[in-house]
């Protein structure tokens, strides 16, 4: 039963990418669209199929950069928003800057970490823990205030201490909330590299894009992007089978 409710939220996605591969490929087609322009997905499955190693390499220099990044940048807002959870003026102090961080356009500090940081691996791993580290603090923050004041009292009922409460029920609460913030997080990872690739690195699928568009070449950028569309996918259903797998309802 459980596989069979399971199967259309499957099928339905891949049904939706078939037709939509057929609806480009038709249009390519029969408006007779120029390859500079639109090539057809035959086009874009031949440069991924002819020169696989420029894309690998590319792949896993992106890669190491969203992983290194979203890690440091989830840990950090972890961090704090326990820190700001547990010591609520703290909170009081250090949210309008959350905020004034959240809205703040991240391509335009991009030029600011490319003066005092240079170019290279570990500017771009900055750039992109700067970009996931406001949804972790968000969720985690809002989350650990879920707790049902039911279940806290009963916890203090039976003298439990402050870390048995946290790890046995605000944690467990919490879990939609982080899980969420971590979801947002690894998707902006990913064009956090590709905006530091393009602008503070030399290497990656977005410094690809960008070389490809100097040269008008849009099959290798389709072809990135498929690349790039991938990596965000597996990284999101990664997050996804984590949360079924710790979670508990």
């Amino acid at each position: 039963m459980t596989v069979a409710r399971r199967a259309p939220s499957v099928v339905l996605p891949l049904a939706a990418l078939v037709v939509a591969v057929g609806v480009w490929w038709a249009l390519t087609v029969a408006l007779a669209i120029p390859p500079f322009l639109l090539p057809s997905p035959a086009a874009v499955v031949a440069r991924l199929a002819g020169n696989p190693d420029l894309y690998l390499t590319n792949a896993v220099a992106t890669l190491r950069k969203v992983l290194v990044g979203g890690a440091a940048g989830i840990t950090a807002g972890f961090t704090l928003a326990l820190v700001v959870w547990a010591v609520p003026v703290l909170e009081r102090a250090v949210y309008p800057y959350l905020v004034a961080l959240r809205v703040l356009p991240k391509i335009a500090v991009a030029p600011i970490f490319l003066i005092y940081f240079g170019v290279g691996f570990d500017t771009a791993v900055v750039f992109v823990a700067l970009i996931v580290f406001f949804p972790i603090v968000v969720g985690t923050a809002a989350g650990l205030d879920r707790t049902p004041d039911s279940h806290l009292d009963l916890l203090q009922s039976v003298d439990a201490g402050a870390v048995q409460t946290f790890l046995a029920v605000r944690l467990p609460h919490a879990l939609p909330d982080v899980f969420a913030g971590v979801k947002q997080s690894v998707t902006l990872a990913v064009v956090g590299a590709v905006v530091a690739e393009w602008i503070l690195a030399n290497d990656g699928l977005g410094s690809l894009i960008l070389a490809a568009s100097e040269n008008v070449q849009v099959d290798v950028m389709l072809a990135a992007l498929t690349v790039l569309l991938a990596i965000g996918l597996c990284l999101y259903g990664g997050v996804a089978l984590c949360y079924r797998r710790v979670a508990w309802q």
